[in-house]
């Protein structure tokens, strides 16, 4: 690398994070409207720009502090987005991620230095974007429905433990379709990630199920 090529020069990195909930049932997604330019008044997912000292995950998650004023939100990388013209501003990589956080238990700033407004969008109502951050949630949608089959990712939703019928529930709100209930109890239980504990509740019905929780995460 010749660190003097000038085609190195005016290159930066976004850190951009795709932030779900479960909101009565439907998936939602975190928006932020921008305050300043480029697409000043847009909404746009929350992220920005990294700075030179900072780490990927570092970066990101001060991002997220300053646009929505959550903090320690777990997420996982989804994809990187490179085309050369994304920004208006100049050649800016993002490298974005995906996070899923229960909205009914977190407060979120409305207003910030750079935004106006947060808000949370039905997948299906959500409107035109900054830069390229539509193109970014259907791609965050598509690697949210990976993941929740094969990891502990809905763990945020059910702090105190959860029936099968309920997780279910929030599987099919998030595959936008119905499953089998005893294919989806067979599939969960073989991927080991719950172990069942001796309390039992009553969900949706009126006989009591098993209360399970999410294995914790070896160090």
């Amino acid at each position: 690398m010749e660190v003097n090529n000038p085609k190195y020069e005016h290159q930066g990195i976004h850190v951009i994070a795709s932030i779900f909930t479960i909101d009565k049932g439907k998936l939602k997604i975190l928006l932020v409207k921008r305050k300043n330019n480029p697409y000043q008044g847009l909404w746009a997912l929350t992220g920005g720009a990294l700075y030179n000292d900072e780490d990927l995950e570092e970066g990101l998650k001060r991002e997220i502090y300053e646009k929505t004023g959550l903090e320690n939100i777990e997420v996982k990388l989804a994809n990187v987005f490179g085309k050369k013209n994304r920004s208006p501003v100049m050649r800016m990589v993002a490298v974005t991620y995906i996070g899923i956080i229960d909205a009914s238990k977190v407060e979120i700033a409305k207003s910030t230095l750079k935004t106006s407004n947060a808000e949370w969008f039905s997948i299906d109502e959500v409107p035109h974007l900054a830069y390229d951050h539509n193109e970014i949630i259907t791609d965050a949608i598509k690697k949210l429905k990976e993941e929740i089959l094969k990891t502990d990712l809905l763990k945020v939703f059910f702090p105190n433990g959860f029936t099968l019928p309920e997780l279910q529930k929030v599987y099919e709100s998030i595959l936008e379709k119905k499953l089998d209930r005893r294919n989806f109890r067979k599939k969960i239980l073989n991927m080991d990630m719950i172990i069942p504990t001796e309390e039992e509740k009553i969900f949706e019905g009126k006989k009591k199920a098993k209360i399970y929780k999410f294995k914790e995460k070896e160090e």
